[in-house]
């Protein structure tokens, strides 16, 4: 059953074992703490990591297909699932076993036959260090002012969605924006009010984010970006456009722009269909050539460049 909204999801927990009373066993000591997700050979395992990414894994190593020491290595050689913490539990009880299983990059070794409550809290402890790890991780992607990504989170995303795109034939677009005559803003109102723009503006952008793949970041100084997957080009820039009202119509006070009396941005825009896994420089290049042009031509206006099949 789901989680309530606004609840914190149960981390997920698979476990690879080839013995189904193993399997249960682990199941029902685990069941109120987690969500456990289940292999019983080390080629399922595998399927398993990569399909659900989960927080830990408890890995037996003798298994029929392949032992845990094989699946361990392969999780460890691939980037999707080398950041996996792995737990051993195992009836090999030599300390040559359990060395060699540290050594592989197995976070801990438990051995067979274990007590319940032992096996309950290393997991825990485990669990825990996952969750503040991710909370640096994603902390590390947010920027402080603004409190939306930032621009490792962009270059991330890009990378992300511009192989997927590649994959499905889909065109990405990319809206880079900038507030106009933000100098004259913070020299006239002082950097603390600049500030504030900033943030009602980020503010903004993440009320346009209605899909998965969509983005909204602070690139840099009050420059802020959004990444598009799976738009084509005329609607990436009615939305650009909308993006433009929705900031001009919080009606923020700007007594030194030429071009309105309120806080206004200018955008520019490129979509492309990425066509390889590698990101073309070109792609960022072309949006922010469209935005020059934007600020050229007046101001508080979206300019749009695509690039044809």
């Amino acid at each position: 059953m789901d989680k309530p909204a606004g609840l914190t999801p149960l981390p997920t927990v698979l476990v690879v074992d080839d013995e189904k009373p193993n399997r249960d066993l682990l199941v029902e000591l685990l069941k109120h703490d987690c969500r456990v997700i289940l292999a019983k050979n080390g080629s399922q395992a595998l399927d398993r990591a990569h399909e659900m990414q989960p927080d830990l894994i408890l890995l037996d190593v003798l298994m029929a297909d392949m032992s845990g020491y094989q699946v361990i290595q392969t999780l460890k050689h691939d980037d999707a699932t080398r950041h996996i913490p792995v737990i051993f539990i195992s009836a090999l009880d030599a300390p040559e076993d359990e060395e060699r299983g540290l050594d592989l990059g197995a976070v801990d070794y438990i051995t067979k036959p274990f007590h319940p409550s032992i096996v309950r809290k290393r997991v825990r402890n485990h669990l825990q260090s996952v969750h503040h790890r991710h909370l640096l991780e994603n902390l590390a992607m947010i920027d402080s002012l603004t409190e939306i990504a930032n621009r490792r989170r962009y270059n991330e995303a890009l990378e992300n969605e511009w192989r997927r795109c590649a994959r499905s034939g889909s065109p990405l677009s990319l809206a880079i924006m900038d507030v106009d005559h933000f100098k004259a803003y913070n020299d006239r109102l002082g950097h603390a009010a600049g500030d504030g723009i900033l943030r009602n503006i980020a503010t903004t952008l993440t009320g346009f984010m209605r899909r998965p793949g969509d983005l909204a970041a602070r690139y840099g100084g009050e420059e802020f970006i959004f990444l598009m997957p799976q738009v084509d080009a005329e609607a990436a820039a009615l939305l650009a456009n909308e993006i433009r009202s929705a900031v001009e119509a919080l009606r923020l006070p700007h007594p030194d722009s030429p071009v309105s009396p309120y806080v206004t941005i200018s955008l520019g825009g490129m979509t492309t269909p990425p066509t390889d896994g590698h990101v073309d420089p070109e792609f960022f290049l072309n949006a922010d050539t469209a935005l020059y042009t934007a600020k050229a031509k007046g101001r508080n206006r979206v300019v749009w460049h695509r690039l044809a099949n």
